[in-house]
C-alpha cells in the first residue's frame, strides 16, 4: 500500500508499506531510504501504464498525436521504504479520488500516481486556442489508495463551484486540472475576440475555459501561464 505525502510542498514522499507499484515521471525520483538493502527499481514506461498491450500501444499513439507524450517510469516497490520524488523545485498536489470521481490533467503536470488510478488520453478539442487543451490526460480512481501527485510553477489556488454553483472562468494556459465526481467534466471554450483583437488592441485575455453552474467541479490553477497559443493581431 502507497501513501501520499508533501515535504516543504517541493517534494513528494510515497511511503510504501508491503509491495505496490507506482507510476511517476521518468528522471523524478531524488532519494529513497529502506531497511535491509535497496527494494525498490525503475523501468521505463516504453507505451504506458495500461496493463492491456493492445490499450498501451493505442494510448502511446495518441498521447504523441495530441502532445500529450510524457515520459513515465514504472517504479517496483518490493517491500517497506520511503522514496521522494520532485521536478524542477515545482510546487507539488496531493490528491486522493474517491472510486468513480476523475481528474483531468495536463500531462506536463503529472508528477506521480498509484497504480490504482485508470489511466487514458481524452480529447476535449481546444488546443486550436491555447498550447494546451487539445486533448488531456484522464485519471479515475478505481478503489480506495488512488493518489495523484500534480506539480504546480508556483503556490497554486483552489477554485470549486460544487457548493456555490457558480460559474468558474479560468486561463487554459494556467489550468493544472479540474476533478469531478460526476464522471467528466470537460469545459466549454468562451472566446471574446473583436474588432480591436486584429487592430493590435487585445486584452491579452481572448478566450477562457468555463464551467458553468450545472457542472460541478474542482479546477487547480498555477500562477505562471504557459507560453503558447495562436497570437491574433495587427500592427
Amino acid at each position: 500500500m502507497l501513501t501520499f505525502e508533501t515535504v516543504n510542498e517541493l517534494t513528494l514522499k510515497v511511503t510504501c508499506s508491503g509491495s505496490d507499484v507506482l507510476i511517476a515521471k521518468a528522471g523524478s525520483f531524488i532519494a529513497g531510504d529502506s531497511p535491509g538493502g535497496k527494494n525498490y527499481k525503475f523501468e521505463k514506461l516504453l507505451l504506458g501504464p495500461q496493463n492491456n498491450f493492445a490499450q498501451a500501444a493505442f494510448g502511446s499513439l495518441i498521447r504523441r498525436v495530441t502532445g500529450e507524450n510524457i515520459p513515465l517510469m514504472k517504479v517496483m516497490l518490493n517491500g517497506s521504504s520511503v522514496t521522494y520524488y520532485a521536478d524542477d523545485s515545482q510546487h507539488v498536489v496531493i490528491y486522493q479520488l474517491a472510486p468513480g470521481e476523475v481528474i483531468s490533467v495536463e500531462s506536463e503536470n503529472i508528477l506521480a500516481f498509484t497504480q490504482e488510478c485508470q489511466y487514458e488520453v481524452r480529447f476535449i478539442g481546444c488546443g486550436v486556442l491555447s498550447q494546451k487543451g487539445f486533448a488531456t490526460t484522464i485519471l479515475t480512481g478505481n478503489g480506495n489508495n488512488s493518489y495523484v501527485a500534480v506539480l504546480s510553477n508556483g503556490n497554486p489556488i483552489v477554485l470549486s463551484n460544487i457548493q456555490s454553483r457558480n460559474t468558474l472562468s479560468v486561463d487554459p494556459d494556467a489550468v493544472i486540472c479540474w476533478m469531478s465526481q460526476s464522471g467528466y467534466c470537460d469545459p466549454q471554450i468562451k472566446a471574446d475576440i473583436n474588432w480591436k483583437t486584429f487592430i493590435g488592441q487585445a486584452s491579452g485575455e481572448s478566450y477562457a475555459f468555463e464551467w458553468s453552474g450545472n457542472q460541478p467541479v474542482s479546477v487547480i490553477v498555477q500562477p505562471t501561464e504557459r507560453r503558447g497559443g495562436i497570437k491574433i493581431g495587427m500592427d
